[in-house]
């Protein structure tokens, strides 16, 4: 197993237990659907109502879930950012070069632990 895996694989078991529920259901609707290396299945969702941004990801290690996300356009590509504790979760949508790729990158005390290539689902 790459050490990255194994450094992400850690804190998503991790918060994958302590996390509070952050619900997608019929009240949110899907706003980017990626796969990532690794196995990483990335969705983000956005609640009609209170229009939070959610997060849920699925990979072999465990399943991770927040809430309270944020969105912005940097340099022509939207960038999710979400946080739990000491760690951040940024999904990419898109790349300048394509549209279809995007990245996942999770960093610890604002320093990044692991970069995904990730495709549109």
């Amino acid at each position: 197993m790459k050490k990255s895996a194994l450094l992400l694989a850690l804190p998503i078991s991790i918060l994958a237990n302590f996390s509070l529920p952050a619900s997608a259901d019929s009240t949110a609707g899907i706003v980017l659907s990626t796969k990532c290396q690794g196995g990483y299945n990335i969705n983000i969702w956005q609640n009609y109502t209170s229009r939070e941004l959610l997060y849920r990801a699925t990979n072999p290690n465990g399943n991770l879930s927040l809430g309270k996300g944020t969105s912005q356009a940097t340099e022509g590509v939207r960038v999710y950012k979400f946080r739990n504790g000491i760690y951040e979760y940024w999904v990419w949508d898109g790349t300048l070069d394509n549209p279809q790729s995007g990245t996942l990158e999770v960093y610890k005390n604002k320093r990044i632990l692991m970069k995904q290539a990730c495709r549109k689902s």
